[in-house]
């Protein structure tokens, strides 16, 4: 242990003037009684931490106001003409039918072709008996079915209603996220701003389709273990200020952690939504236990590694692994409790063998998944919107959700040639600054081992990396919205470090206030420009074509 601690024995001579006094010594290792007091220990831990309850009332106000207000800007920006295009779009067609079919019989049933027709007129006589193979599982499809329920299903608000309700909520939570992170209300409040203007996140809101509520769910597990983190330094510090002697070698065991059982619980949610969410589980799972090991380290505990691999590694996984599969089993209650949904008692018609003795309705669960995994492996269908993982980062490719192009005298245009889209297209400039961010955060965590940087690329990794892996499949832009929370936190990261630290001289203060108020006005400025392709107003062709800034994006 390795700290500076003034010599408070030393006594100054009587005789002697101030500055003759020799200096004061240093000691290199700190008494143990003193090192390793809660006190001690917390501020080796945590950090200097500012307590909510001695901040002045009105900053208090702010810690909240400032996300709540991101949020209603990031909800004014979805609500308004929500029901715009009036019609199924892109995706919507799976899963708005799916959700329908849930709230008639709790699975998903089949739909004739050319069913758009009469559903987008409120007309659900194509509704069929039979049961309809799809390959992702149910928790999105009843969010939206939810949005049906409160509005009815003949009501396109109604149909984009959770999704806009969950962007919305997804802004205020990551102002906080940032405000946790960054210790910064402005900080905090910047992050939500970015993602409430920017369009990727915007049409992904406005649309009735799954990754919406992937990212959602994600990111209350990342918020949960960010409690979580400070939760146990808080446990690991009473801990071993009560009787470190006697633990310093393993350290103790922290207890239940229960952020950790509520990020297990989201995370199964967001699994539960699409198996991308697999991917956060195990991201995030190694996150969780690499900031446990870290803490013993720097507590002092002399066999970290293997302590933390034992008693923090071993009950995160359970903490959050079998949470997450039993709540992931959950979300198929529909499935289980249907009669003749697709596979339902696939088990009951065929041998078991060696897996007699578990049930059939698991095994039939068991071989749905296999097919289903089988369809994803092989899903390598041209699409004229099909985007490598590779271009994602600087927005290679858009996916076109909606396209109309009216002539003059048509659907209220009143020029020669009109358009009216909607393209998952973020803002040009979060979107290409966030991904320089990312590239300088890489750098930055390996020379300087900042917490925060590690974290941001974990949740950058965990939504981006394991798509590079499938260079072949038929995948889209849009499923970037998972990872587009941590490629803001990782802008904002970086613009903080241009605003510099309060401590800071005045001047540098202002030349990063300058720049970061000039970027901010900028991304204000290109997102008012591009609004009208990501919400389906209607604006002259030649209007459309001046916002395709790059020829992939046609």
């Amino acid at each position: 242990m390795t700290h500076s601690v003034s010599d408070s024995s030393r006594t100054a001579e009587p005789d002697l003037p101030e500055a003759m006094l020799p200096e004061p010594r240093t000691k290199w290792l700190a008494d143990p009684a003193s090192a390793f007091t809660k006190a001690a220990l917390e501020a080796r831990l945590l950090g200097q931490r500012w307590r909510f309850s001695n901040t002045p009332a009105s900053l208090r106000l702010w810690f909240w106001l400032l996300p709540a207000l991101t949020a209603v800007i990031g909800g004014v920006l979805r609500f308004v003409r929500l029901g715009e295009p009036n019609s199924l779009i892109f995706d919507e067609t799976y899963y708005v039918k799916d959700a329908y079919s849930y709230l008639q019989s709790g699975y998903e049933r089949s739909w004739p072709d050319k069913a758009n027709d009469l559903f987008n007129v409120g007309n659900f006589s194509g509704l069929q008996s039979t049961p309809e193979y799809v390959v992702h599982p149910p928790v999105g499809k009843w969010l939206i079915a939810a949005g049906m329920w409160l509005f009815g299903p003949a009501n396109t608000f109604g149909w984009r209603f959770s999704a806009a309700v969950v962007g919305t909520i997804s802004i205020f939570v990551l102002a906080l996220i940032a405000q946790k992170m960054f210790r910064s209300t402005l900080l905090g409040g910047l992050a939500g701003l970015l993602f409430a203007i920017d369009g990727h996140a915007i049409v992904m809101s406005r649309t009735s389709v799954l990754d919406i509520f992937v990212m959602f769910f994600a990111l209350l597990a990342f918020g949960a273990l960010l409690l979580d983190r400070d939760d146990g330094r808080r446990r690991l510090a009473a801990r071993l200020g009560t009787r470190f002697r006697g633990a310093l070698g393993y350290g103790p065991w922290l207890g239940i952690r229960w952020w950790r059982v509520a990020a297990g619980v989201s995370l199964g949610l967001c699994t539960g939504t699409k198996w991308s969410g697999l991917f956060f589980i195990a991201g995030f799972g190694l996150m969780t236990v690499f900031w446990d090991l870290n803490a013993r380290r720097i507590a002092g505990i002399r066999y970290w590694v293997s302590s933390g691999a034992i008693k923090d590694g071993l009950f995160a996984f359970v903490s959050m692994v079998p949470v997450a599969a039993l709540t992931y089993l959950a979300t198929w209650t529909g499935w289980f409790l249907s009669k003749d949904a697709y596979d339902r008692h696939w088990g009951d018609t065929n041998p078991a063998g060696p897996w007699g003795w578990v049930p059939s309705s698991l095994r039939s669960l068991w071989h749905y998944h296999s097919t289903a995994y089988a369809f994803h492996n092989g899903l390598d269908s041209d699409h004229p919107y099909k985007a490598n993982a590779w271009s994602w980062l600087v927005m290679g490719r858009p996916t076109s959700f909606y396209a109309q192009y009216p002539t003059q005298g048509t659907d209220g245009c009143t020029v020669k040639e009109c358009a009216a889209v909607v393209t998952s297209m973020g803002n040009p400039l979060i979107w290409w600054a966030g991904g320089l961010a990312a590239i300088f955060l890489i750098g930055y965590w390996a020379l300087r081992r900042d917490w925060r940087a590690g974290a941001i690329l974990a949740g950058l990794a965990s939504g981006y990396l394991p798509w590079l892996l499938y260079p072949n499949r038929t995948i889209f832009f849009f499923y970037a919205i998972a990872y587009e929370p941590y490629l803001i936190l990782g802008l904002v990261m970086v613009l903080g470090l241009v605003l510099g630290k309060p401590s800071a001289p005045s001047w540098q203060r202002a030349q990063g206030a300058l720049f970061v108020g000039i970027f901010v006005v900028l991304a204000l400025v290109i997102s008012a420009y591009f609004y009208p392709l990501w919400t389906a107003e209607l604006i002259p062709r030649q209007d459309w074509q001046n916002h395709m800034w790059m020829p992939s994006w046609i």
